[in-house]
């Protein structure tokens, strides 16, 4: 079976206990908390993924750095995943409960990158697309690149719009190589 349908298994499993204990906001802040510090810790994450670490070494490692930071809701879940060793796949779990946390709230996120920060006339007419075309609420994350030269580059899900300056000189120099 694959990681991802592993991982979305769990995670709906972990939203509805965390309904029916009333602390889903409480669980959904931890998952942020814990891909939070897996992304910036890669060491971590080498180390749940790792098949030298004993299952108990993981289960230290994890009491040590969420037990007194998490609800008891969330670090039972971390448990019970240790003891089944999936800890390696902790990480596309708690991608999942993100996703399925927004999907539930109804939330969807877009990611827009320009060359310049965004002023509020633009990001309201980003967040006023990405809501039309959704029916969702917009959570708007903002990117700079300035590799892009000029426009922006919209990402919602797995669908992209791209009206940057860099991909119209790309398609243009395309066309006068043919």
């Amino acid at each position: 079976m694959s990681v991802s349908i592993v991982a979305s298994r769990y995670a709906k499993s972990l939203i509805e206990l965390a309904r029916e204990q009333n602390v889903l906001e409480a669980v959904y802040e931890d998952m942020k908390l814990f891909k939070d510090t897996v992304d910036n810790n890669r060491g971590l994450m080498l180390a749940l993924k790792s098949p030298v670490v004993r299952h108990e070494k993981k289960l230290g490692i994890l009491k040590s750095i969420f037990e007194a930071r998490v609800n008891p809701v969330t670090y039972a879940i971390f448990t019970i995943i240790t003891k089944k060793n999936r800890e390696a796949i902790l990480d596309s779990i708690a991608d999942e409960f993100l996703i399925a946390y927004n999907n539930l709230q109804g939330i969807q996120k877009a990611t827009v990158t320009t060359t310049t920060p965004l002023n509020e006339e633009l990001r309201k007419q980003f967040t006023d697309i990405v809501a039309s075309a959704t029916g969702k609420t917009v959570e708007l994350e903002e990117k700079l690149d300035e590799s892009l030269i000029g426009g922006y580059l919209l990402r919602v899900n797995d669908r992209q719009v791209d009206a940057s300056l860099r991909s119209r000189l790309n398609e243009l120099k395309l066309q006068l190589v043919k």
